[in-house]
């Protein structure tokens, strides 16, 4: 899966949104048929849906398009699919998964659809929303190859916290453990870890405090609800200049003591070795991986000088 930095949410029935949520630089929007659609407005949502995505197909090929259905047990996800697995979509948004059961069930539906309605390559992205999806974690990143991304659950009034019983503070330290575990899973299975959603939409104080530290902890993007907050959570998981150049310019030292015999060397003030340099690569491969890095290549720089 592309490393979406920011995964911005637009209620499917609204197509008139889309223009502000494209404007906004978000790598990724979700054309939402869940909770933001009234039920008596769910069928007409569906192909407005799939008008949205030929629609925004042909203007942007960059952004990643993905459909959040309805979950397994409402009944309404084979018709939603039916009806939005359209050339140009990039993939589901699964809500409700519980085991990796679930996940194989989301994966009979969209092969009949994708043979149907030729498309191909459709990914999931899964919000660990329910307490067996984060016992399961690990089984579900791993359940199928369409598994591209998983999501840490963070929200202040949703379905977790309602489950947990946890009470939602800025620092986050209560959902802490159950970020962890999705975390680990997504590095296991080498899909992509996404931390979730800040709900206080004119807090961008906050927000960006909340992105740093989930950068921190190891995700590479988050949820966003407001157009607003994609700047913020963009510039979070970008990696700054002074990154780039420290990683950089720890390869160069240790490849020029390496040629002259060395396998460690001082960096910055720092005792380098094969493994620092395995995790420089690792960052600097993703680093360049990210929505834009091709069109605006990273800087590069020259190496600090190293030696003991």
């Amino acid at each position: 899966m592309v490393p979406y930095r920011s995964i911005l949410f637009v209620p499917g029935h609204k197509p008139q949104w889309l223009d502000k949520a494209l404007a906004s630089g978000a790598d990724c929007v979700v054309l939402d048929l869940e909770d933001s659609v009234p039920a008596d407005l769910k069928a007409g949502a569906r192909a407005t849906v799939a008008e949205s995505i030929r629609a925004v197909r042909a203007r942007d090929p960059r952004v990643g398009l993905f459909v959040r259905v309805n979950p397994l047990d409402t009944r309404l996800t084979g018709a939603d699919l039916e009806a939005v697995v359209v050339p140009g979509l990039t993939g589901v948004f699964a809500p409700k998964i519980g085991t990796a059961t679930d996940v194989l069930r989301y994966d009979a539906l969209l092969d009949h659809f994708e043979a149907r309605n030729g498309v191909e390559g459709l990914e999931y992205i899964v919000p660990v929303e329910m307490i067996g999806a984060i016992q399961d974690a690990r089984e579900i990143a791993t359940a199928s190859p369409r598994v591209g991304a998983m999501i840490g659950p963070t929200a202040e009034h949703a379905d977790i916290a309602r489950a947990v019983g946890y009470r939602w503070t800025p620092e986050g330290e209560e959902t802490l453990y159950l970020r962890s575990r999705v975390l680990l899973a997504c590095r296991e299975a080498g899909i992509h870890p996404l931390t979730g959603l800040w709900e206080r939409l004119d807090d961008l104080v906050g927000l960006k405090t909340f992105a740093e530290k989930g950068r921190q902890l190891g995700f590479r993007g988050m949820i966003a609800i407001h157009p607003g907050h994609v700047p913020v959570v963009n510039e979070a998981f970008t990696p700054t200049a002074d990154e780039v150049g420290f990683h950089e310019g720890l390869l160069a030292a240790y490849e020029a003591a390496a040629a002259a015999g060395s396998g460690a060397v001082r960096y910055r003030g720092v005792h380098i070795d094969k493994a620092h340099v395995d995790t420089a690569r690792d960052w600097l491969a993703h680093a360049r991986s990210l929505p834009g890095a091709q069109s605006a290549p990273l800087p590069t720089f020259d190496a600090p000088e190293g030696g003991r």
